[in-house]
């Protein structure tokens, strides 16, 4: 009898007669809603992510769900304010946010946890399929204690994943994940599996309410957006790539006739591809946009959850490293606001230079979203205008503290609205004022007795080669170190602003190299000058 790995191979191999795809699919799900074989879960700041079938089962998510609550029975006052609720009597009657993306039985993941929270006494709030974003906005427009999202966001069909975000509806930090992975390991192998039964959960409109919230914060100029679909001039693509986003752009604007959405029906193998805001699965928004005669072309592609996104405008395709620093310029010399932008580390330093000149602060910070916190809680004294991060993902003033695609495409539209600018030519007017820089992204595996600290050591020793006013070759030039950033891996700045990262992979015997340079045909001398520190250290 083939394994549950063995099937998945089936189901994604193109080799397999679609005819016989059914009866796989339904052998996984089978497996998945009996099979109680443990697993190991490792529940980081982007949750909990494991194969359906074999390890995502509603029997460990059922332990993972035990695993929370322990941690809310058990915690501390320091733990409380991470949570940012007083006691488990609060989190029962503020209660639990729970949703899911488009994969493999997402209904029957979240029933089996929210059946244990019901039994616990808390009360329950069902979105259904839900968007990332959407979690974090109902957590704060219900008051609710917590939220809980079944999604691996980009991961292949075949992985699964739950997310938890505390009271203030952004990513849950080390203090709170740490603790339900311990939990969730100890119980895992004495765990008595109670079937899935009903719950009695309030069902909520997550679109409604994530409208509501985009209205009450306004950040969104939804006037002008609605002059420019007025004005006739524009033609709007969205893949959905299958996902929770699908229908949402269509109900925040109106169902307008310039809307093209691409890739909504039901399909939790999404079509055979990798389920991620790609240049490769851009292909079909180039395709209507290159055709289109409109004087305004805004496409983009999301991820299955909707917390990453990618642009194209007719003419090139926007990344977010470029588009971090077109929202970041908007806000500042349009919307004339007052604040910060935040990146992480691995980020494009593009939007550094522009920020450097008009005046304002950069908070760089370690990558992952969960870090952007400080600058975007309603509370914060230094508030970011825009947080994004090269992966895709984006958000911004008043807005959620999670990764919001469906902000950064509204934003893109008031850009457009505003301006009068495709984000292309936007992108090029800041070239003409600031310059441009080439980023690119790369790597090279280690031995394996490296992985784990010793990679990190020997990463980290790297900085005492590029402390502020040593010179490097890059080639056949001789740069000077401007800056030096330790916050995850090593990056030095040079004085020409371009840069090189130095990253250990924490679970791979590789590392990660991001290198931006002001010439193109520097870019490969960027990458061996920094392999070569690595192997010098």
């Amino acid at each position: 009898m083939d394994s549950i790995t063995q099937i998945w191979k089936k189901i994604q191999s193109p080799d397999t007669d679609p005819s016989a795809l059914k009866a796989l699919v339904e052998e996984v799900k089978q497996a998945a809603m009996v099979s109680e074989s443990p697993a190991k879960v490792n529940f980081g700041t982007s949750g909990w992510r494991g194969e359906i079938g074999s390890e995502f089962t509603l029997r460990n998510l059922q332990v993972v769900a035990a695993a929370i609550l322990k941690m809310y029975r058990e915690a501390t006052p320091e733990l409380w304010e991470s949570l940012g609720i007083k006691d488990f009597t609060e989190l029962q009657s503020r209660g639990l946010v729970i949703g899911h993306d488009n994969r493999l039985l997402g209904h029957e993941f979240c029933q089996i946890v929210a059946a244990l929270f019901e039994k616990a006494g808390v009360k329950i709030y069902y979105g259904g399929e839900m968007a990332t974003p959407e979690f974090s906005a109902a957590v704060e427009m219900l008051n609710a204690a917590c939220s809980i999202n079944m999604t691996p966001s980009h991961n292949p069909s075949h992985y699964n994943g739950i997310k938890f975000n505390p009271a203030d509806g952004g990513p849950a930090g080390p203090e709170i994940t740490n603790i339900i992975t311990k939990n969730a390991n100890e119980m895992m192998e004495s765990h008595v599996f109670e079937p899935l039964s009903e719950v009695n959960w309030e069902i909520i409109d997550p679109v409604k309410i994530y409208a509501e919230f985009l209205h009450r914060q306004g950040t969104i100029n939804f006037a002008e957006i609605q002059k420019l679909i007025a004005s006739g001039k524009l033609t709007l693509v969205c893949d959905h790539v299958h996902g929770s986003t699908r229908g949402r752009p269509a109900a925040l604007l109106g169902n307008p006739e310039c809307l093209v959405s691409l890739r909504t029906e039901d399909d939790a193998l999404f079509g055979g591809v990798a389920p991620e805001p790609s240049s490769k699965n851009l292909e079909g928004v180039r395709n209507v946009l290159d055709n289109s005669q409109s004087a305004f072309r805004v496409g983009c592609i999301f991820d299955p959850d909707g917390d990453r996104v990618r642009f194209y405008d007719g003419s090139r395709e926007i990344d977010m490293n470029s588009f971090g620093a077109i929202a970041f310029h908007y806000m500042v010399a349009y919307r004339k606001e007052v604040g910060v932008v935040a990146k992480s580390v691995a980020t494009s330093n593009f939007v550094n230079i522009i920020a450097e000149k008009m005046g304002c602060s950069i908070k760089e910070t370690s990558v992952g979203f969960k870090n952007f916190r400080p600058y975007l809680a309603r509370d914060a004294k230094e508030r970011a205008l825009i947080a994004f991060e090269e992966s895709d993902g984006i958000s911004g003033l008043n807005n959620t503290l999670e990764k919001d695609a469906q902000f950064g495409l509204l934003l893109a539209l008031e850009i457009v609205a505003v301006t009068g600018k495709n984000l292309g030519e936007y992108l090029d007017a800041l070239y003409a004022e600031f310059g441009r820089l080439y980023p690119t992204r790369s790597g090279f595996e280690v031995d394996k007795s490296l992985v784990g600290a010793p990679l990190v050591a020997k990463v980290n020793a790297i900085a005492k080669l590029g402390e502020p006013g040593m010179k490097i070759m890059v080639g056949d030039k001789e740069k000077e170190v401007k800056d030096l950033l330790t916050l995850d891996g090593v990056k030095i700045i040079f004085t020409d602003d371009s840069w090189m990262l130095i990253r250990p992979s924490g679970t791979e015997p590789k590392v990660r190299i991001y290198t931006e340079c002001r010439a193109p045909e520097e870019k490969d001398a960027m990458f061996e000058s920094a392999k070569a520190l690595f192997f010098k250290e």
